[in-house]
């Protein structure tokens, strides 16, 4: 079956190692958004997700922007659509994504790029990329999770002004506020974020996937409740396990251990 237009915008490869890109392919326009470039992107992690050869996926932008928003030419299309359907919901796909995302952003990533940004686990940027807010600017409610979710990464009030100042929010500031994970230069953007997914994936996957899913579920409810979550699902994942599986989980802790240089401390 060929490729629709819109399908070659949103591009997704995958490489041996279990590591898929997405790439939104649109760099004439500053990868601007139109509703069926959201709509194939929101498929693309719904079928990586189901993909058992995929690891960790990473997400980025080609040419100087990682994604101008959405395509204002379609605005009314897109605004007012089927909200409530997941199925071509991007934001919605990439938060019912089992596999850890990691965003690589250059030059900007404006508005419902921003959002999309928000919606990666991992957030490796270049030096001079920028996240900006234009929502108020241009008299547009968001709708994918930047007004709740910033605040809660980088705190209230600096939200609240770089939503409601449009003001931009610098790769240097972001890592001091926690925002962006590491900031590198341009041309080592994308071999960053694979040595971050190399990471996550000499590391034990079950293990991984569980972790993704404790850590996103719990930062929806408060911390009590959040701790109560996190035991009830380590009672279920032991009470899971065979003696069998102990026993190999402590071979090779005690291999591990067994491995290590004396400490010089």
């Amino acid at each position: 079956m060929g490729q629709t237009k819109s399908e070659n915008l949103i591009l997704v490869t995958r490489d041996p190692m279990g590591i898929a890109y997405v790439t939104i392919n649109r760099p004439k326009s500053l990868n601007s958004l139109t509703r069926s470039m959201m709509a194939d992107m929101a498929q693309a992690f719904k079928s990586l997700d189901k993909d058992e050869s995929v690891l960790v996926i990473i997400l980025s932008g080609s040419g100087r922007a990682f994604c101008s928003g959405v395509d204002l030419t379609s605005a009314e299309d897109v605004f007012k659509g089927d909200v409530k359907d997941v199925e071509t919901d991007t934001v919605a796909q990439m938060e019912r994504c089992r596999k850890p995302i990691i965003g690589a952003i250059s030059g900007f990533a404006v508005t419902a790029g921003f959002e999309i940004a928000l919606a990666c686990d991992v957030l490796v940027a270049a030096k001079g990329a920028k996240f900006i807010d234009t929502h108020a600017r241009f008299g547009i409610f968001p709708s994918w999770g930047l007004s709740q979710k910033l605040s809660r990464i980088i705190g209230p009030n600096r939200a609240r002004e770089v939503s409601m100042a449009a003001t931009p929010i610098t790769a240097e500031q972001g890592e001091r506020w926690g925002l962006v994970n590491h900031v590198v230069e341009e041309g080592e953007l994308l071999k960053k974020a694979h040595a971050v997914a190399e990471a996550m994936i000499k590391n034990n996957q079950d293990l991984v996937l569980r972790y993704k899913a404790v850590i996103n579920d719990g930062l929806k409810l408060d911390l009590g409740h959040a701790l109560a979550l996190e035991k009830e699902r380590a009672h279920d994942y032991y009470n899971g396990m065979t003696k069998e599986q102990f026993k190999k989980m402590q071979e090779f802790i005690a291999a591990r251990s067994s491995k290590k240089p004396s400490s010089k401390l």
